[in-house]
C-alpha cells in the first residue's frame, strides 16, 4: 500500500525521533501528545505490528509482515529503543572564557571528521568544559559519559531494560552517538578498567557488531570520540589522582592528538573569575586579581614540591560564586577551602591576607624560601639535647 503524505510524514518524524525503525505505543503516544503527528491509528493495526505494543515503520513504503520480521531477530526482545528523544547540543555559558586548547578543540569538532582526541591536565583546568562549549558553539550534539572502574560494555553501548512490562534493548550512549552522528565525550576515561576496550574498533572509525541483538552500527557522519584525563592513561606516580589506572597502549594508540591542558594565563583566569563575580551580584576586580595572585603564589610553590595540593580555575569560581551568596570575601575562601586538611587550608588562608594587604607573588615567594630557609638552618631541640648527653657522656 502507498503511503500518502500525512502518513508519510509520520512515519518521518517518528524515525528521525528515535532512529529506529521500530517503534512503542507509548513512544507513539508521546509525540501525539506533544503535538509532533496526528494519532497514526493505521500504523498501530496488525499489519505493522511486529509484537505487542511494537510497531515496524514503513521506511520506503516497506511493510514486512510480523513474520518476516521476527526471522530476522534473534529473540522477541531484540527491538531497539532510543534513550535520546530531543536535541542534546550543549547550552551556551554566556561568561565563558576560552582558552588553552579551545580553538584547537573546536576546529576538531566543526570539521565533523573522524578524528579522536585526548585531553589531559590536571584537575578543574576546564577540559570538560572547552568540549561542551566548542559543542555549544558549533551547534553539535554531544553525549557525554562519566567513565568509572565499573563502566563496562553494557554501559556504554546498550543492553537489555524492562520497559512498559516488556523487555526491550536499549541503545547505550556510544551507539546513540554513532547514529546521530555526534560528540561522544569520554570523560574522566583513565578510571577505567579493561572493559574499556569494547571501544577499540568504534575508535578505528570502523562501526562495531553487537552480537547481543545481530546487528552492526555503522557510525553517522560527524561522529566522533574525545577523551577527557587528569593523567596520560599511565596512572598516577604520585598518588594525587587515586583509582586512575594505567590503560592500554593499543588503546591509546587509537587517538591520534593529545593535548595537554594547562591553567590558563592570570590575565585570563582574572576575567574568567571577574565574569563570575558580575554573574554572581558582586562585580569586584580587585577581588579577582587576588583570587589569581593567591592562586598564581600556591601553584608555583606546589610545582616547587612546597605544598601537596592546588587551587584549580574551577575552585576560583566557587569561590566566587560562594561570595556571591554569603556576602564575605574571606567566608567564601573559607568554605571553598574546607575540603583541605587543617595545616593546608590555614596555609592557604596566611597567603591570601597576604596577598590582600598587598604583596605581590615574587614578595610572598621571596619571603617563604627566606623562612624555609631559615627553619633548615635552625637545629631541632631534640637533636640538641641528645648532642649535649652525647658530649657528657663522651
Amino acid at each position: 500500500m502507498e503511503l500518502n503524505v500525512k502518513q508519510k510524514s509520520a512515519v518521518k518524524v517518528l524515525y528521525d525521533t528515535y532512529k529506529t525503525d521500530t517503534v512503542t505505543r507509548s513512544q507513539i503516544n508521546d509525540l501525539v501528545k506533544k503535538k509532533k503527528i496526528a494519532n497514526p491509528s493505521w500504523l498501530k493495526s496488525d499489519k505493522y505490528k511486529v509484537d505487542r505494543g511494537v510497531y515496524k515503520l514503513p521506511l520506503n513504503n516497506n511493510t514486512q509482515s510480523k513474520k518476516e520480521v521476527e526471522e530476522k531477530t534473534d529473540t522477541k526482545a531484540a527491538y531497539v529503543v532510543s534513550s535520546l528523544t530531543d536535541n542534546v547540543v550543549p547550552s551556551l555559558i554566556s561568561n565563558f572564557v576560552n582558552f588553552g586548547n579551545y580553538s584547537d578543540i573546536k576546529n576538531i569538532v566543526k570539521s565533523k571528521k573522524f578524528y579522536p582526541a585526548f585531553i589531559t591536565g590536571l584537575s578543574g583546568n576546564g577540559k570538560t568544559m572547552s568540549v561542551t562549549q566548542a559543542c555549544a558553539e558549533t551547534k553539535r550534539e554531544m553525549i557525554r559519559v562519566n567513565i568509572t572502574i565499573e563502566t563496562d560494555e553494557d554501559d556504554l553501548l546498550g543492553g537489555y531494560r524492562l520497559k512498559d512490562g516488556q523487555t526491550i534493548w536499549q541503545d547505550g550512549p556510544v551507539v546513540e552517538a554513532m547514529k546521530r552522528g555526534a560528540i561522544l565525550l569520554l570523560d574522566e576515561i583513565d578510571l577505567a578498567s579493561n572493559k574499556i576496550m569494547c571501544l577499540q574498533p568504534i575508535l578505528e572509525g570502523s562501526g562495531i557488531y553487537i552480537k547481543k541483538i545481530n546487528r552492526f552500527i555503522k557510525p553517522k557522519v560527524g561522529f566522533n570520540v574525545i577523551a577527557t584525563a587528569n593523567t596520560k592513561g599511565q596512572g598516577s606516580d604520585d598518588g594525587k589522582f587515586i583509582g586512575t589506572n594505567v590503560l592500554n597502549e593499543a588503546f591509546l594508540e587509537r587517538f591520534p592528538v593529545t593535548f595537554e591542558q594547562e591553567y590558563p594565563s592570570a590575565k585570563v583566569e582574572e576575567k574568567i573569575v571577574a565574569n563570575t563575580l558580575k554573574s554572581a551580584g558582586k562585580a569586584d576586580q580587585k577581588f579577582a586579581h587576588n583570587l589569581v595572585t593567591w592562586a598564581d603564589v600556591i601553584r608555583k610553590t606546589y610545582k616547587d614540591g612546597g605544598i601537596d595540593e592546588i587551587i584549580s580555575t574551577r575552585r576560583l569560581v566557587h569561590i566566587g560564586e560562594a561570595y556571591g551568596i554569603f556576602k564575605n570575601k574571606m567566608k567564601a575562601i573559607a568554605v571553598c577551602t574546607n575540603r583541605f586538611d587543617e595545616d593546608t587550608k590555614n596555609s592557604f588562608t596566611e597567603l591570601y591576607t597576604k596577598v590582600d594587604s598587598g604583596a605581590s607573588v615574587d614578595q610572598i615567594l621571596e619571603e617563604k624560601k627566606k623562612a624555609d630557609l631559615e627553619s633548615y638552618k635552625q637545629p631541632d631541640s631534640d637533636d640538641s639535647e641528645d648532642g649535649e648527653e652525647d658530649d657528657i657522656n663522651v
